[in-house]
């Protein structure tokens, strides 16, 4: 039997080897652009959605106006908005729509994806690459032995906490104080 310490082994170090080939000043630029909305939008489908509802959920908890789109209570974006797309083949037919919405209301888009040179480039202000495998075998694309996606969606997930942690740092938030933002409706 496969050990499960042997796989979380082998899954760490596909994390790590993703995580250090991301561009910083590409984060920087993510960095900088949520901190200047006055709402930040997510989109994506499937387990890419669920890893960006998770960055939403995080980012409100300090203070970021956070939606996911298609919620009922999604307010309108204006110029003044952003929206974060997470694709990793950036050919996704709901996100593609959406950023081009997006883009009609002169909001920022900033495109988060494993293929920078996909259709979400016509929309796209800014790209943030997570260069995990893909089935174009783009250059500098780390392999996994996960299944389909799963290197893509984690590392999404990481780099939004990553972020936070950031804007923790920066800020010098107690992180005690957090839980004041937390549901407490549970």
């Amino acid at each position: 039997m496969v050990e499960f310490t042997d796989i979380s082994k082998e899954i760490i170090k596909e994390l790590e080897e993703t995580l250090v080939k991301i561009s910083d000043a590409e984060v920087e630029q993510l960095f900088e652009q949520i901190q200047k909305a006055d709402k930040v939008f997510f989109v994506g489908v499937g387990r890419v959605l669920l890893s960006l509802e998770a960055v939403a959920k995080r980012l409100a908890h300090l203070g970021i106006n956070s939606v996911v789109v298609g919620q009922i209570t999604e307010p309108a974006i204006t110029e003044k908005g952003l929206l974060i797309v997470g694709s990793g083949s950036g050919e996704t037919a709901f996100p593609l729509a959406i950023a081009r919405k997006a883009k009609q209301h002169n909001a920022t888009v900033i495109h988060i994806g494993a293929n920078p040179n996909s259709s979400m480039k016509e929309f796209a202000d800014y790209f943030v690459r997570i260069p995990v495998s893909t089935k174009l075998n783009l250059p500098n694309e780390v392999p996994s032995i996960q299944p389909m996606t799963s290197l893509f969606e984690q590392s999404l997930l990481l780099l939004g906490d990553t972020i936070a942690l950031m804007m923790i740092k920066e800020k010098n938030i107690d992180m005690p104080s957090l839980w004041q933002y937390h549901a407490n409706l549970e």
